[in-house]
């Protein structure tokens, strides 16, 4: 018995909303609001300049890899923080996680970024990834 495309979006549309209410934004998350009189930071957008393109992609690739190490990063600390996890999973889930933010550094230098270039500017909604993830 196959599941058709509609039923197989449905389970994605479900483990996204799963997700999302798994990782809830708190209050703190939120950047403060800039002082009265303060001029707009300017937004910092990637460029599609043809010497470039390269470093552009990569940059935008690791963003999303990023972001995608810091949901599983705080997933895990839930699991582990509910008691969900054996000592022998918690173990590997911490090497596995620490060895991805190593790699993620190591490509970070290749590509001449840093942390903080990875954290894209979304306008009135603030960064894309927390404050302390530029670090």
């Amino acid at each position: 018995m196959s599941s058709g495309p509609s039923d197989r979006l449905g389970e994605v549309a479900d483990a996204a909303a799963r997700a999302f209410r798994l990782l809830p934004a708190l209050p703190e998350d939120a950047p403060p609001p800039p002082a009265p009189g303060t001029p707009p930071r300017p937004a910092r957008r990637v460029h599609a300049d043809p010497d470039t393109v390269e470093r552009d992609l990569v940059r935008l690739v690791l963003t999303l890899v990023e972001l995608l190490r810091q949901l599983m990063e705080r997933q895990a600390l839930r699991r582990v923080d509910a008691g969900d996890l054996t000592e022998d999973e918690e173990e590997r889930l911490g090497a596995t996680l620490m060895i991805l933010h190593d790699r993620m550094t190591g490509l970070c230098a290749q590509y001449g970024l840093t942390m903080r270039d990875l954290n894209l500017d979304l306008g009135p909604l603030g960064t894309l990834l927390p404050p302390d993830a530029e670090e």
